[in-house]
């Protein structure tokens, strides 16, 4: 196929074929999200597109489709704070998913091979394995450098101009720009017109992440650095803390210059890479891959949350969900190759379970029966009237008796890395 027909198929006709329009359906089903600001859930959507979709159709195929407003999600940030999402209609994400199919496999040709987020067929793990050879290889120093609110702060004429290298026809960049500008409603039903950034939340807004900070991975090539980008997490790795120093001013001023974005300086800087942390590992002085100290805090602050006696949960219900986060955190984590700082943990995690219960049974009656049905019985039922706290009881001979470790595996409060060693 010749160029100028290479780049024909690169359009709305692409986007609008029947059988990528069933796979971006599909797709968008199959993550059943919510509603956004038009309302209409899944089957409501479903049932308007048989409806309408021969002139919504004829609106994208000239030019003329207005995509909704952008709904406004606030969710908690893993380091405190929120974090905001904008949620398309559902019409809209599988237009979005459509145009997403079309235009991924074209920059994935162009992509570079440190890049991880968001792509297929490569994940965090790999990210963090491309790093430990960087630091295996003797880049022992790196340069951690954090975008301020990258995803709120997409230049949109700067992503363009990348787009337009590869797409040229204008319907198509008409309708990417649309949706670009689409304005945000928020919780108060206020919209707020749009002029820069790309929400998360919509099926394209990772693609064209990466399409905005490809133009960084291809400078930092250009210098002969070594890297390892997922989404806006960036790390760079070098032979001397002095070569790391200059090239965290540098390329921090070569960011904002080019790229129209912020970095942060508080939370950006280099150092040692037993210091650091790599998408919550952290690298030691020969590679060798840890789980980073804010990642087990992280999971102590969650063990806190999940165990705290006055949820209106039933015991099933605390037990599954503590088996949903921890099986899911485990099998991100459990690529650490040393675990000697999870080996204290799980006894620490087994003390506030015993606590959660303990307060759960509320009263000398009630921890009376609890411990009587656990197979306590004498002298040792007497400790259900005992005033210490819920957190010293814990380790109460008595409660180590009712709640000893094998009961607790037997009911299912498990800890996975431990199953697993």
């Amino acid at each position: 196929m010749n160029e100028s027909s290479e780049e024909e198929k690169r359009g709305i006709g692409e986007v609008l074929e029947a059988e990528n329009l069933r796979a971006a359906w599909k797709a968008v089903k199959a993550n059943q999200g919510a509603a956004g600001v038009d309302g209409m859930d899944m089957e409501q959507s479903e049932k308007h597109l048989r409806e309408h979709w021969g002139k919504i159709a004829e609106k994208i195929r000239t030019g003329q489709y207005t995509p909704g407003a952008v709904l406004a999600v606030e969710i908690p940030k893993a380091n405190g704070g929120k974090r905001t999402l904008g949620i398309p209609n559902i019409i809209d994400r599988m237009i979005l998913q459509a145009i997403y199919q079309v235009l991924g496999p074209i920059w994935e040709r162009k992509f570079s091979e440190s890049s991880y987020g968001f792509r297929p067929n490569r994940s965090a793990h790999d990210a963090v394995k491309a790093g430990q050879k960087h630091v295996e290889s003797g880049k022992k120093w790196v340069v951690e450098i954090d975008l301020k609110n990258f995803f709120d702060r997409v230049n949109h004429d700067l992503l363009m101009r990348e787009i337009k290298k590869e797409i040229r026809e204008k319907e198509l960049l008409k309708l990417i720009a649309a949706y670009l500008r689409a304005p945000t409603r928020g919780a108060d039903r206020k919209q707020t017109a749009r002029h820069e950034g790309t929400p998360q939340g919509g099926p394209l807004s990772p693609l064209l992440a990466n399409i905005y900070l490809d133009v960084l991975d291809k400078e930092l090539e250009k210098r002969g650095i070594a890297f390892v980008r997922y989404a806006d997490d960036i790390t760079l790795f070098f032979s001397s803390p002095k070569a790391a120093e200059v090239a965290l001013e540098k390329i921090t001023e070569w960011i904002e210059r080019e790229l129209k974005l912020e970095v942060n300086r508080d939370k950006s800087g280099h150092g040692p890479s037993d210091k650091g942390n790599l998408l919550g590992f952290r690298l030691n002085s020969e590679g060798q891959i840890r789980i980073s100290p804010k990642s087990l805090q992280k999971l102590k602050d969650k063990v806190r949350e999940l165990w705290q006696g006055r949820q209106n949960l039933t015991s099933t219900q605390l037990r599954d969900q503590w088996l949903r986060y921890s099986t899911g955190w485990w099998n991100y984590f459990r690529l650490s190759q040393e675990q000697r700082d999870l080996k204290s943990v799980g006894g620490w995690i087994r003390r506030h379970i015993r606590k959660c219960f303990w307060q759960r049974w509320h009263n000398p009656k009630g921890r009376r029966n609890a411990l009587s049905r656990l197979g306590v019985k004498g002298r040792g039922l007497g400790n259900a009237s005992c005033s210490r706290g819920a957190w010293r009881m814990a380790v109460h001979p008595t409660v180590l008796q009712a709640l000893s470790n094998p009961n607790l595996k037997r009911y299912g409060f498990i800890i996975p890395w431990e199953i697993a060693a």
